[in-house]
């Protein structure tokens, strides 16, 4: 199970736009906190103006929330952060002040995937301690 990534942005982009924030995520994601590339579970969600308020950023403000399993160096969050910005930065072209990233941690026990097991208890094919 890959992590779990939503976005937020003004709604009025191009499916360009949306498109280019989608792939640099995810290859900051396999890049650095070595996800398998196939694993990709990403949604935008687009806000009205009036649905998004914000004094101190520009219409390309850009909430990311990525939920994944626990584990994870503090090293290779910095990574994820970094070439989050910088993906971004070269395309679609948003600026890193506009970009906010939280990242939400539950313990492996607290997933239910694979015909409703625990992914404590599962073989996930992957190393999450990166």
């Amino acid at each position: 199970m890959c992590p779990l990534v939503k976005i937020e942005i003004r709604k009025g982009k191009t499916k360009e736009y949306k498109k280019a924030i989608l792939t640099g995520l995810h290859d900051a994601l396999v890049e650095s906190v070595k996800i398998p590339d196939q694993d990709r579970l990403q949604r935008i969600y687009e806000l009205d103006e009036d649905n998004f308020e914000s004094y101190t950023k520009t219409d390309n403000i850009t909430l990311i929330e990525i939920i994944l399993y626990k584990g994870r160096s503090k090293e290779a969050k910095k990574a994820l952060y970094k070439a989050i910005n910088n993906n971004l930065a070269l395309d679609p072209g948003i600026d890193g002040n506009d970009i906010i990233i939280v990242l939400i941690e539950p313990p492996l026990e607290n997933w239910g995937i694979r015909g409703g097991k625990p992914a404590s208890e599962i073989d996930l094919g992957f190393n999450i301690r990166v």
